[in-house]
Order: C-alpha cells, then structure tokens, then sequence
C-alpha cells in the first residue's frame, strides 16, 4: 500500500474575471429594471418655526383659506371642523364635506383669473390634542381627490396655524 505525502498538492486558483463580469450583469439587470415611484404623501407643508413675528408677510397676496380643528380633550377626536368660519361637522364624512368646500372655492378661483391657485394656501388650525389621523386627513382633504386612478390637485400651499397650547 502507498502513502501519499502532502507535497505533490497544486494549488487552484480562482478565476476573477467571470466573477466580475457577473456582478455587473446583475448591477446593469437591476438598473434597468429599477422602477422609479413618486414618493408617496408628497406635500407641499410649511411648519411654523415658532411665534411667529409682527411683521410677517407671506408670499402669496390672497388671504388662505383657514380649517379649524377642535379636538375633544377626553379622546382626542375630531369634535368639530369649520372651513373659513363656517361649521361643517364631525365625523369620518366631515373630510369629504371639506372636499367639496375646497373644490367650491378653487372653482371660484380658477374663474377669477388663472394665476390665482397657485399663490393661494390653506391654514390648517388642529386644537393641541388633536389625533394625528384628523390631520392628515384634512390635508388630504385640501391638496386634491382621486379622479379615475389619478389625483387630481387642488391647492399644493399648505401650511399650519402656530401650536396651540395645552389648555
């Protein structure tokens, strides 16, 4: 019987070429088949930084359209929303009612003049302990509808009142 000894071994070497030119086929096949989505709640939305200061003057000339938000202190659901001083209610249908009101005046702005919906903003005014569902449904609400699969636009300037304290 013979016995190998451990000298006689080759050694085996790795390719690196195919190992390379496989890993940029996968890079190109995943660049190219990378589908780009728009981004998802993409909102237009100035936060205020603070109190804001006497003198501040905003961009756009016409005055925004302002969406208070009381919130019931126990809960903190929406107890009632109004739209420019106006009561619409509360509940899940009170956004839809907001819909219609955004539409009405956006309307009305379109027929004053073209340039007009671009400049003009909505205020949204949430009470302190609002729940944060309420608020982005307002926002929903006022930036625009889904219209056969596609959104349709209304406003995209949207901003909020300052914070209201705790009461």
């Amino acid at each position: 019987m013979k016995i190998r000894t451990g000298t006689n071994t080759t050694k085996i070497e790795m390719q690196m070429a195919p190992m390379i030119d496989v890993v940029f086929l996968l890079l190109i096949f995943f660049m190219l088949t990378l589908k780009i989505a728009e981004p998802e709640g993409d909102f237009d939305i100035n936060m205020p930084i603070g109190a804001p200061a006497q003198s501040a003057v905003t961009d756009a000339e016409l005055p925004p359209f302002k969406v208070r938000m009381e919130a019931d202190p126990d809960t903190g659901e929406l107890r009632q929303l109004s739209f420019n001083g106006i009561a619409l209610g509360s509940g899940r249908g009170v956004f839809d009612v907001l819909n219609g009101e955004i539409l009405k005046s956006v309307n009305a702005l379109q027929a004053a003049g073209p340039g007009n919906l671009d400049r003009q903003e909505v205020e949204i005014d949430p009470d302190y302990g609002l729940r944060y569902e309420n608020i982005i449904s307002a926002i929903s609400a006022c930036s625009g509808r889904m219209v056969d699969g596609r959104m349709v636009r209304y406003i995209s300037r949207i901003k909020f009142a300052p914070r209201r304290e705790k009461p």
